[in-house]
């Protein structure tokens, strides 16, 4: 009769529980952290895992705060039960306490009667990765790429199935392509299933992130092992190795056995003498007068007499060696112990590097293909003036510093960096133009027919140039700066960029060819410079003022020396020398290409651009002999070349 009514008891207490209050009770916390309350009180980092492991599996919303309130040394245990709460600090004795599961505060405790968790940073970090698996699919999306950072700088195999399991819920395109890849690479990594990491290698294979590479070279990782008879059944060998070849030679291979504790470790010079200096008795060594161990072979003879004794360990000689050597097998096995894996890691990585050679070489050219346009934008003046009139102007590159310094100032009125290059291009031609038409009226008409003496008064001129800009501007060097459209690199890949600057200087120097070639070709000036140049004696009969083209013709090259200024100012630093940086280089281009031939200075560009990219590929570390390299090539192809890559032709040619 009792049993009955407590079993009636039991049935009416089961239906007055309701549903939702059951259900909460089975999604408690609480009963997870208090199974592990041993370990969580201890706090040791050997010891953690299983509570760590046990919240973060557990599936439950809470566990997310659980382990972010306990990595934030927020988490609380109260004395009288054990249980564990968020405590949040009234006043320095007085904490208030909330619980985890249900979010409400439990009541205000002091200080003594709780414990705070702290966790050191061992098992922050612990708590860290279990973290990640609730940060990637955290609804903020800074959250998650934080969260694919950190797998990025710490991969571990307990993050892969997380990862994989946050993939197909991932609503920003670029993020989840991100954790695609990252999925690929922990594959690779540490998947026990040996068909997807073959899989994952193949979808990685023409990839030339750095970060695939770094994937990839640790499975290939080999150690160096010895086994006696043959190779250990399931070794994963990458080479056999034969003691006396292969860089490999008898004295290493035997140390080797020595340090496995296979053979005896040798015994060298200095060790004989050591032995016997310690058993000297009675003026001789193992029976060997000490007045006679003066040679290698009477101190042998006395050692191995100790060695028979047991005095010292025996002498290792080279029959005991060969023997050694000879029943045992040497070989670099891979620490990775799939084969099929090693093999298609060593294909992939074939590839790649493959690829980065080609891609290497294509930044190269890229490189070789922007500083030639800088060298052609830089030299297209003097084509004008050195190539046309035949006038060596040592103070173009003060042409090209007065452009930069234009534009400069031009940019303190016009805030606007977009708007001020628009208006510093044109400016800094005026500017250039008019002072190469004064430059040509007051100094080169006067000693056009004295080449020595106009290359000397320029030369006059460049170092009044630079003093009066150091004068005016100060020898620090000024910013150009260039519109926010051109900040940054047109990134091909991880191996090929280039950056936008340098693009638009390309371009900037193919419009100016083009420029050129229509003044050249379909002008007035063009066709009077052009006749003037061919003869002059002939032009001026028929009618053309030979004086007005030479000025309007030098006031067209200072005028493109000073937009070149400009395009050379956004990227290098604007200062009362920047000319002379570019004033040799200038002189090279047009002298190797042709003079006077804008097509010559064009390839002139080119040929000193690739040149000099490609020394200084060759001997990265010394830009100086780089330099000495490229003046020591042009020099002899000027010998066999004089005239250039072009040369003119007609009379010209001969003037």
């Amino acid at each position: 009769m009792r049993q009955i009514f407590l079993a009636g008891l039991a049935f009416l207490a089961a239906c007055l529980i309701s549903p939702d209050r059951a259900q909460a009770q089975d999604a408690a916390i609480q009963p997870i952290l208090q199974e592990h309350q041993a370990l969580i009180v201890k706090s040791s980092r050997k010891t953690i895992g299983p509570a760590i492991d046990a919240v973060a599996s557990s599936g439950l919303p809470q566990a997310q705060t659980v382990l972010e309130v306990w990595a934030a040394k927020n988490m609380w245990q109260r004395k009288e039960d054990g249980l564990f709460f968020i405590g949040e600090k009234i006043d320095s004795k007085t904490y208030a306490l909330t619980d985890f599961d249900s979010g409400e505060t439990v009541g205000e405790f002091p200080k003594k009667e709780l414990k705070q968790l702290k966790p050191n940073s061992g098992i922050r970090a612990l708590i860290g990765t279990a973290l990640v698996q609730f940060q990637l699919s955290d609804p903020d999306i800074e959250a998650r790429k934080a969260a694919l950072l950190s797998i990025e700088r710490d991969p571990e195999a307990s993050l892969l199935a997380p990862l994989r399991a946050s993939i197909d819920g991932e609503p920003d395109a670029a993020l989840k392509a991100q954790k695609q890849r990252l999925e690929r690479l922990l594959t690779i990594g540490y998947d026990t299933d040996e068909t997807a990491r073959l899989s994952a290698i193949a979808d990685m294979s023409g990839d030339l992130g750095v970060d695939v590479r770094a994937t990839l070279n640790p499975l290939l990782t080999t150690t160096r092992e010895v086994a006696a008879g043959a190779v250990p059944e399931g070794a994963n060998v990458a080479q056999i190795l034969h003691p006396g070849q292969d860089s490999f030679d008898k004295i290493t291979a035997y140390d080797l056995l020595a340090d496995k504790g296979i053979a005896p470790a040798r015994v060298t010079s200095d060790d004989i003498r050591l032995a016997l200096g310690e058993h000297i008795e009675g003026g001789s060594v193992g029976g060997v007068p000490v007045a006679t161990l003066h040679t290698q072979a009477a101190r042998l003879k006395a050692y191995t007499v100790l060695a028979a004794e047991g005095e010292v360990p025996t002498y290792v000689d080279e029959a005991a060696i060969d023997s050694a050597l000879k029943v045992n097998v040497f070989f670099d096995a891979y620490a990775e112990p799939s084969k099929s894996v090693t093999d298609a890691a060593a294909k992939a990585l074939k590839d790649i590097e493959l690829k980065v050679g080609l891609n290497q070489t294509l930044d190269l050219t890229l490189d070789a293909l922007s500083l030639a346009s800088i060298y052609f934008l830089a030299a297209i003046g003097l084509a004008i003036t050195f190539g046309v009139m035949g006038v060596i102007n040592m103070a173009h590159g003060e042409f090209i510093m007065m452009g930069a310094y234009t534009g400069y100032v031009v940019q303190q009125f016009i805030p606007d960096h977009t708007v001020s290059i628009i208006v510093a291009i044109p400016t800094a031609f005026a500017v250039t133009f008019a002072a190469g038409v004064a430059m040509e009226r007051l100094v080169i008409r006067w000693l056009q027919a004295r080449p020595l003496e106009t290359l000397l008064a320029t030369f006059g001129i460049s170092i009044a140039l630079q003093q009066l800009a150091k004068n005016i501007f100060g020898t620090q060097a000024r910013p150009l700066t260039a519109p926010g459209w051109l900040d940054g690199a047109w990134v091909m890949n991880d191996v090929v960029s280039i950056s936008y600057i340098r693009i638009a200087i390309f371009i900037l120097a193919l419009i100016f060819l083009g420029v050129f070639l229509y003044i050249m070709k379909r002008t007035r000036l063009g066709l009077e410079t052009r006749a003037v140049t061919q003869n002059p004696r002939m032009a001026a009969s028929m009618g053309i003022n030979p004086d007005k083209v030479n000025m309007l013709t030098f006031g067209l090259g200072s005028g493109i020396a000073g937009i070149a200024g400009v395009a050379i100012g956004l990227f290098a630093k604007v200062t009362s020398e920047l000319g002379s940086d570019y004033i040799v280089q200038s002189f090279m281009t047009v002298v190797v290409g042709g003079v006077g031939n804008i097509w010559g200075t064009l390839a002139g560009a080119a040929m000193i651009g690739f040149l000099q990219k490609g020394i200084e590929w060759m001997n990265p570390s010394n830009t100086l002999a780089a330099q000495t390299y490229m003046i020591i090539f042009i020099i002899i192809f000027i010998q066999f070349r004089p005239r250039g890559i072009i040369a003119l032709k007609g009379r010209a040619a001969g003037d």
